[in-house]
């Protein structure tokens, strides 16, 4: 009995499993490739459940959405002669799964087919340009004519290329450094340049700064000499208007000016050795 009912258990699970071999699923953004002994035998891009002979069939599964494909540098002489390393990515989406499927076989094998590809019309459309053109509003159709070149050349391969675009353009090594070199060698002679422009601003700001001051100056003492003379002048004038209406009395405030003078000179330490009867004392005198 044991082995009765063994049979019909074992028949079952084998008959299941027959049957999960059979059937496969399609999902709404993968298409398949059915084969038989290796050799494709249909297509099926449509979501749904699927059947297929079990062991001599496999499916083969390709996604239906917009792919990338990061590109290995490159480097690209442009049309001014100078060479620059690209770093390019391309966007394709697989159009036909059976053409993909026997020339590129796997979404891996993209890379090697189109890296030689890009390279060959990035070579040819970016040498017919100049650094200048790479860096304006002109790449955009430059990079337009490398995506429909592109395109063109990997239907071969059953996919659409719908961009390809330039992420990163830098100069060779050795390049850099020798245009590094001579920027700061220009930086350098710029920098000299304008230091000595500075210095010869200096001097002559600081020259005509003190002409003008020597000038200025000049005319100050002029001036000064000029009060001086008229307030001379004018003092000697009111002295003689003095001295001629009281000639005594002129005398008299002469000689108390010469005595204020004379004692206050040397902060009260002037010392006098005269007789009483001089003449500089008349004024302290009752002679008069």
């Amino acid at each position: 009995m044991t082995k009765n009912r063994m049979l019909p258990i074992a028949l079952s699970i084998g008959v299941l499993f027959t049957l999960l071999e059979c059937l496969f699923t399609v999902n709404q953004i993968a298409q398949v490739v059915v084969t038989r002994f290796g050799e494709p035998v249909r297509i099926i891009q449509e979501p749904g459940l699927h059947f297929k002979f079990p062991l001599i069939e496999k499916v083969v599964y390709f996604d239906k959405r917009l792919m990338s494909v990061e590109l290995s540098a490159m480097e690209i002489t442009l049309g001014d002669k100078r060479r620059i390393m690209v770093d390019a990515f391309g966007r394709y989406i697989i159009k036909d799964p059976l053409k993909f499927y026997q020339t590129v076989y796997s979404e891996k094998g993209v890379l090697v087919r189109l890296n030689p590809v890009v390279l060959g019309s990035l070579s040819s459309v970016l040498g017919s340009v100049g650094l200048s053109s790479l860096l304006s509003d002109t790449r955009i159709s430059a990079m337009n004519k490398i995506r429909d070149e592109v395109n063109r050349a990997a239907k071969r391969f059953g996919i659409d290329v719908v961009d390809v675009r330039i992420r990163k353009t830098d100069l060779p090594v050795q390049n850099s450094a020798a245009i590094c070199k001579r920027m700061i060698s220009e930086r350098e002679r710029e920098a000299c340049e304008l230091r000595a422009k500075g210095i010869e601003m200096s001097k002559t700001i600081k020259s005509n700064a003190d002409k003008e001051s020597s000038i200025e100056i000049a005319k100050a003492n002029t001036k000064v000499q000029e009060l001086i003379a008229e307030g001379e002048k004018e003092a000697n004038a009111i002295y003689a208007a003095a001295f001629s209406k009281d000639a005594n009395f002129f005398e008299f405030f002469q000689s108390l000016e010469a005595y204020r003078a004379s004692f206050t000179l040397g902060q009260n330490e002037t010392t006098f050795i005269l007789s009483s009867k001089n003449p500089f004392f008349s004024a302290m005198n009752n002679n008069r």
